[in-house]
């Protein structure tokens, strides 16, 4: 499973180059950062070789296009992120006729991830944080978006999106999940078990007790 940074923040994406395989940005998190949004993507985009997802905020398909086209010449590896509307899959369709890559965002169904893959969307966010605050299963809407996919062939890629802790991650990484963008905090959760802190402290204690001339370096 590609795991892919969520966040606007440089800082962030440089700690974790060497593990991340994308990024996501959004407004939100752009907004929280206080820099030029092309300033930041183009920086992002420098340090990161995979996917970097940037959001338009137009809402007709005519501005959506017109946007997309600007963020892409950016750099080579920018995904033009959309929103599941009527005017956005359109945008979507048009976009992917001129070989510009789209991810379709804020789906919260396997209705929408099915529109959005027949009109050619690269991939697709399921925001499964935000289905679990409103009381539904996001993880059972992403197994149905597999599910479909897989039943169709489709090429369009779930990324598991609005990722709150680490299960969410081996939830998504059981489901066979292509993709899950993660949080900084989070991510940085995974590396981290009480046993494993644990299982160090002892062996640095036991440690001690080995004679200095046997150790590495000391000879």
């Amino acid at each position: 499973m590609k795991l892919y940074l969520d966040t606007a923040n440089v800082e962030e994406i440089r700690d974790l180059a060497w593990l991340i395989d994308g990024v996501t940005t959004n407004p939100t998190l752009v907004a929280r950062e206080g820099r030029p949004f092309m300033e930041a993507l183009t920086e992002i985009c420098q340090i990161v070789s995979g996917p970097v997802s940037a959001e338009v905020v137009a809402l007709d398909t005519q501005g959506m296009v017109r946007e997309a086209r600007e963020l892409a010449q950016v750099a080579k590896n920018v995904v033009i992120k959309i929103p599941l509307t009527e005017p956005g899959l359109q945008a979507v369709q048009k976009l992917q006729s001129q070989g510009i890559p789209t991810n379709v965002t804020l789906v919260f169904s396997a209705n929408q991830a099915l529109l959005a893959a027949k009109c050619g969307a690269s991939y697709v966010s399921p925001f499964v944080g935000r289905i679990d605050d409103a009381g539904g299963d996001g993880m059972a809407v992403v197994q149905e978006i597999l599910t479909v996919y897989e039943n169709y062939g489709f090429q369009t890629e779930v990324i598991v999106a609005s990722v709150r802790h680490p299960r969410h991650v081996v939830e998504a990484a059981l489901l066979g999940a292509p993709i899950a963008t993660v949080p900084y905090d989070v991510l940085k959760k995974l590396f981290a078990h009480p046993l494993t802190e644990a299982g160090i402290a002892r062996f640095l204690k036991d440690w001690e007790k080995v004679p200095s001339k046997s150790k590495p370096g000391q000879g």
